[in-house]
């Protein structure tokens, strides 16, 4: 029996023991290459998918449903059902030994309601509605995908998946998703996925052509570690609607250093601003905005349809909080612009390049790491009792990330979720008041 607590009540959830699920028919052994891309971004994600009772399906069977059509869609994606290890070079890379998934089924003693809003991380009470394996030091010894079917007293239930993110981004994780419903009713694949990634191998010789800032390892002069290591971290969301988003493009643009702005670039730039202040920045601090970049199309030629991995690549703006904090707000506009428009084919293979020699890991220090999952269909999954209510991240999987998700059934405007210090979410709060 698991407790977690929400506004003082207790919800009991009694969990089976996990099984594990292996592809329904014999699949490809042996190593399976993962990329360069895929290397630095190993943290497991784990994600809810909360599904209202369906007045004329009962959920009793619906985990019985899921588990088969997860048996037959690891045909197709049968690396999810090895492991993790190191290849005699240093590199992870998956052993297909076919061992499986680990499912867990589960039953709450109350309604899905006591969940409340599970768009805003909650790592003590939506942690209990995904599987993690206890004891494990390291993502060697974690699964690849974990699986956990929760059904709640009014007929509803929650899909909770972890997930290593060397496997998929967020894309290719949809699509995983997706196949899978698509599995569980019946239907076949609209989009299979595309397996070998060593289209994304490095060049011989290897060719670094850009500094890469992503890596650098900048001083921690203003003593943050020390705030995150005294304080609790306190987790919030802000709205953003298309209003609010018309009237921050005006500001970065009224004064005619940029000639237009996008969503996400106004927004990256204006969280990175107040998280610094937030964080009470010295002056001299250098300050990094790290961001992926969506590179299936920057990629020549692009990346196969249906490419399962990540086909993302991360950029960033560097500068000192001074600079920041102090210049106006489409300064920072414009850099992240820029980081964008940096993006290309070369610069890809470049950054590909440079794990090769270096095997560096992108520094977090000073830095702020913005994701952005508006683009993606996370209400479309329909296992065959309609599509989700409502689903979200149970933690952000790094102190220095901040999420960005779509709001509203329209998807016009955006949500801003993010971690901070208790002293420094008050003062990032005063500054989102727009």
């Amino acid at each position: 029996m698991a407790g977690i607590c929400e506004n003082g009540g207790i919800v009991s959830i009694k969990k089976s023991e996990p099984i594990l699920v292996r592809p329904k028919t014999k699949t490809n052994d042996g190593f399976y290459f993962l990329s360069n891309l895929d290397q630095n971004i190993a943290v497991i994600i784990q994600t809810v998918y909360c599904f209202k009772p369906d007045v004329n399906k009962s959920s009793e069977a619906v985990g019985e449903v899921i588990k088969r059509a997860l048996a037959k869609v690891l045909v197709h994606f049968y690396p999810l059902a090895g492991s993790l290890t190191l290849s005699a070079n240093g590199k992870l890379i998956v052993k297909c030994t076919n061992q499986g998934v680990p499912f867990v089924e589960a039953v709450a003693n109350s309604d899905m309601e006591v969940l409340g809003d599970v768009t805003i991380p909650d790592p003590a009470m939506l942690g209990q509605l995904v599987h993690t394996v206890p004891g494990a030091k390291n993502v060697l010894e974690m699964p690849l995908l974990t699986v956990q079917v929760t059904r709640f007293k009014c007929g509803g239930f929650v899909l909770g998946m972890t997930i290593n993110h060397c496997m998929t981004d967020g894309i290719s994780a949809m699509e995983f998703v997706n196949s899978w419903a698509e599995t569980a009713r019946g239907i076949s694949l609209t989009i299979p996925p595309f397996l070998d990634r060593s289209i994304q191998g490095s060049r011989q010789p290897p060719k670094i052509k850009y500094t890469h800032d992503e890596f650098l390892e900048i001083t921690d002069a203003s003593n943050m570690t020390s705030l995150y290591q005294e304080e609790q971290l306190m987790y919030k969301s802000f709205e953003f609607d298309p209003v609010k988003l018309a009237m921050l493009k005006k500001t970065a643009m009224e004064n005619g250093l940029i000639k237009s702005c996008t969503s996400f670039t106004v927004l990256a730039a204006l969280v990175w601003r107040a998280r610094s202040r937030a964080l009470n920045m010295e002056p001299n601090q250098q300050t990094k905005l790290l961001f992926a970049v969506d590179g299936r199309s920057k990629f020549n030629p692009p990346l196969p349809k249906g490419y399962f991995g990540n086909g993302i690549v991360l950029t960033c703006c560097l500068c000192t909080a001074k600079e920041l904090i102090e210049k106006p707000l489409s300064f920072a506009v414009e850099l992240v612009q820029n980081a964008i428009k940096v993006v290309t084919d070369d610069f890809i293979r470049s950054t590909i390049d440079y794990f090769e020699l270096t095997r560096a890991r992108p520094s977090l220090t000073a830095t702020l790491l913005v994701t952005s999952w508006t683009r993606l269909s996370f209400d479309t999954t329909d296992f065959g009792w309609g599509e989700p209510a409502q689903s979200g991240c149970v933690t952000l999987p790094e102190k220095e990330v901040a999420l960005l998700l779509s709001n509203g059934k329209e998807k016009k405007g955006t949500t801003l979720l993010l971690g901070l210090p208790v002293t420094a979410m008050k003062t990032f709060q005063e500054m989102m008041q727009i």
